[in-house]
This record gives C-alpha cells, sequence and structure tokens, in this order.
C-alpha cells in the first residue's frame, strides 16, 4: 500500500518542490521559484509526507531544513529529476534545441573580465537555456556553492574552497593603475612594496583582491595606505582620476574602465600578481546535464 501511495506522491512537479524548498529554505520562497501557489505547494509537501509516513523536514521560525529522511529522499530526487532532463535533452535535441536553468555565482574579476563574452558563446549555441548569474567575493562564492545557492561557481584560487570540486577556469594578472604623470607611471614593471608610499584606492573588504595586497603589504612589514574603499572596478578607476591615490586592478578591467579615462597601467612583478580562477561545484556527478553543458564550456583548455 505504501508503495502505490509512493508512486502517486513522487510526481516531477513535488519533487521540484522538494529540492526548491530545501534550497531556498523557505516554502514561500520555494513557490514562487516553481511558480505554485503556497497552499498548493504546502498541500504537496504534507500529502508526500503522509505517504512516507514520515517528516521530511524540520520547520522552525527562520525557514525549513530537511530531516534526516528527508536528506535521503533529496539525494534520489535529484537524481531522478536528473536522469528525467537527460531524457529530455536526448530526445528534444531533435526539436528546437536543448531547454534549462542555470545557477551562477562569480566575483567581480570573473564576470567583468571573462563571463561575458564564455556566456555568449554558450548561450548562442544553447539558445533556450536560461543562466542566472549573481556577484558574489570569492568566499561568498564558495559559501553559496555549499550551501546550494547555485549549481556552478568561480572564485579566486586563493579561496578556501572547503572541498568543492575545482577546475581552473582563467588566468589574469594584476597591474598597477594611476594617472599617466604619477612617479611610477613610466616603468616597464613595478614591485608592489614600491607602491606602499602612495595612497592606494582598495576594494570592498571582502574581495580576493583586497586580502591579497593587504598580506602583501603585511609581508613587507609595511602599511597600506587605503584612502577610500569602493565597490567595484570602475568606481576604483574614477577615484584614481581623481587623484585620490593609485589602485591595483586586473589588467583586462583597466582596459575596460581606465584606458578611456586617460588612466595609466603599470605591470607588477611580484610572482602573486599571476592569478588562477577557480570554476566551482559540489559535486560533478551530480550536476544537471544543462549545468554539465556549461561546466564542460567553461573550463580552462591550456
Amino acid at each position: 500500500m505504501l508503495h502505490k501511495q509512493l508512486i502517486r506522491r513522487l510526481d516531477l512537479i513535488t519533487l521540484q518542490l522538494f529540492v526548491a524548498v530545501h534550497e531556498e529554505g523557505t516554502l514561500t520562497r520555494a513557490a514562487s521559484r516553481e511558480a505554485i501557489a503556497v497552499s498548493a505547494a504546502s498541500k504537496r509537501l504534507m500529502e508526500l509526507e503522509e505517504a512516507l509516513g514520515i517528516p521530511l523536514f524540520s520547520r522552525t521560525a527562520k525557514g525549513m531544513t530537511v530531516t534526516a529522511a528527508g536528506e535521503t529522499l533529496l539525494h534520489h530526487a535529484r537524481r531522478m529529476l536528473t536522469e528525467v532532463e537527460m531524457v529530455g535533452i536526448e530526445v528534444g535535441e531533435h526539436l528546437q534545441g536543448l531547454r534549462g536553468y542555470v545557477r551562477m555565482l562569480a566575483n567581480l574579476s570573473a564576470i567583468i573580465q571573462f563571463l561575458p563574452e564564455d556566456l555568449h558563446s554558450f548561450v548562442s549555441t544553447h539558445m533556450r537555456v536560461k543562466v542566472d548569474l549573481e556577484e558574489r567575493p570569492s568566499g561568498g562564492v564558495v559559501e553559496g556553492i555549499i550551501d546550494g545557492v547555485a549549481d556552478l561557481g568561480i572564485c579566486s584560487m586563493d579561496s578556501d574552497i572547503k572541498g568543492l570540486c575545482s577546475v581552473p577556469y582563467r588566468h589574469d594578472r594584476l597591474t598597477v593603475v594611476m594617472l599617466n604623470d604619477h612617479p611610477l607611471a613610466n616603468r616597464g614593471h613595478v614591485a608592489f612594496a614600491e607602491t606602499l608610499q602612495y595612497d592606494h584606492i582598495g576594494l570592498h573588504a571582502a574581495s580576493s583582491i583586497n586580502s591579497r595586497i593587504h598580506a602583501a603589504a603585511k609581508a613587507h612589514g609595511k602599511p597600506l595606505r587605503v584612502r577610500i574603499h569602493v565597490p567595484g572596478f570602475d568606481a576604483v578607476c574614477r577615484m584614481i582620476q581623481a587623484n585620490m591615490g593609485i589602485g591595483v586592478l586586473p589588467y583586462k578591467a583597466y582596459e575596460l574602465f581606465g584606458r578611456g579615462l586617460g588612466l595609466t597601467a603599470v605591470q607588477l612583478s611580484d610572482d602573486w600578481s599571476h592569478r588562477t580562477l577557480l570554476l566551482v561545484v559540489r559535486e560533478r556527478n551530480a550536476l544537471s546535464p544543462v549545468s554539465q553543458l556549461l561546466y564542460d564550456h567553461l573550463q580552462l583548455i591550456e
């Protein structure tokens, strides 16, 4: 009898809703994401728990978390949904192309320098795939992937990735950006220690670049003279243009924002100025088919 009840309750909509509640943390957000009325979503979960005869969620004032039984169902639900999606891919490729939805988190460096072109080339081939991209500092990217907020993440190699699966995404290099009449402007390259006598424009405290230059200053036994912190590369360049100081940015960010403002970039000679960005996921084998396609597309090919 339980087997028959379970078959009736384990429809795809209920499974998707179950996974959404786990990932969103509340029934209201999950119902909105799945375009289901909250009352209908609540009824589906209640009937599923009744069919199983065991609670799937612990409900508190802060939200909903899966029980031990819920963890077991979550594993199978994700696998079942992935297999159904794979059926759709293999059959639907003969129609209008692949459908899907991929959630991504990425740090500012990746979003500014590389993802616009990389995502354009991907969606040009898979036009019915939708990508939800959110900017977070590298540490926030890692936490978001661990928490199931997104399927794919891009962060700095400096980050503690806490056991996530990772592959290289892209390389970049850091430069010092300044006014073209600055004392360092005519140099072919400069050591970071030489910049410590000047005021710096800093990125927000959680950025990997901010952490890297503070660590470098500490290693030289000198304070980093940060005049102001700003939220993005464009703001750093505007502050430099206003003669507020110098700033450390990826070279491509300088090309996008600083060159047009008449600024100059000088390459850092320090080894740490050459960076690698990582593509991170919880488990590669647990990715949905469309997420797997984007994962494969984004991997760095040396």
